[in-house]
């Protein structure tokens, strides 16, 4: 009885040739090392100290937007009107921060414009280094923070004695981590006076109407639900939302004059 062989499947020359070889045009995967070294130069060094940096400074951009630019005032302004208003739900709170961003836009742009021509498209181009850019384009903005103030520099002053600095006397006197917390202050202070403001004629309504409803022994119905409609009948006659973005606006071209 013969024994059993395995089957053996016979290729063609050329096909095995073909299975073996390997293309010689693949593309070339590139070599990330992720090792954690010593430097071996200076170069390395002020290349990860740049990059660690970069990081910092992009996790703090939104921070650095909102508090240094016209947005605090305005979002701060827009949640009263909502409040002043009794609306929970509408506007939504992601509509109101839009718009509070592209006001923020709108004003903003000549500065904005300022910093891109004198600071970014130099750098970019490698006329000029990060330190000249960085302070290329902190000028624009601390001209900015410093008009807002220039009518009640009071919060200037607050800060600059509290780190025993003189009194300054020019925008140059003023460092830019004193000015940067004192427009803050000052941004705050100007939104909650715009927005005492905005609700006086709107507690008016919320008192009358529950002096009337207490008058007609309906103390069980809720004041809120009756005042409301008059409350954005008010606001609708009187063009609010124009009035409103009109007066914000102005009130930082007034200053930046």
């Amino acid at each position: 009885m013969p024994s059993a062989q395995p089957a053996q499947r016979a290729f063609p020359s050329g096909a095995a040739t073909a299975t073996t070889a390997i293309p010689r045009n693949l593309p070339v995967v590139p070599f990330v090392d992720l090792a954690v070294r010593s430097p071996q130069t200076g170069q390395e060094v002020a290349f990860s100290l740049q990059l660690l940096l970069l990081l910092t400074v992009l996790s703090l951009a939104p921070s650095m937007i909102i508090l240094v630019t016209s947005f605090l005032r305005i979002s701060i302004v827009l949640d009263f009107v909502k409040r002043a208003l009794s609306l929970q739900q509408v506007p939504p709170n992601q509509v109101l921060m839009g718009i509070a961003l592209f006001l923020t836009m709108f004003i903003m742009w000549p500065t904005f414009d300022e910093v891109y021509t004198q600071s970014i498209k130099p750098l970019a181009d490698g006329q000029i280094g990060v330190e000249e850019a960085y302070r290329a384009a902190e000028k624009p903005f601390r001209i900015f923070m410093y008009s807002q103030m220039r009518s009640d520099p009071e919060n200037i002053r607050l800060f600059m004695s509290m780190r025993g600095l003189p009194k300054p006397q020019s925008l140059a006197d003023v460092p830019t981590y004193v000015l940067i917390p004192s427009f803050i202050l000052s941004e705050l202070t100007i939104a909650f006076k715009i927005g005492i403001l905005l609700y006086i004629p709107f507690i008016i309504i919320d008192m009358v109407v529950a002096s009337i409803l207490m008058s007609m022994g309906m103390i069980m119905l809720p004041p809120v639900m009756i005042s409301t409609p008059f409350k954005l009948i008010l606001f609708v006659l009187v063009d609010g939302w124009n009035l409103m973005v009109r007066q914000l606006v102005e009130s930082f071209m007034r200053n930046s004059v």
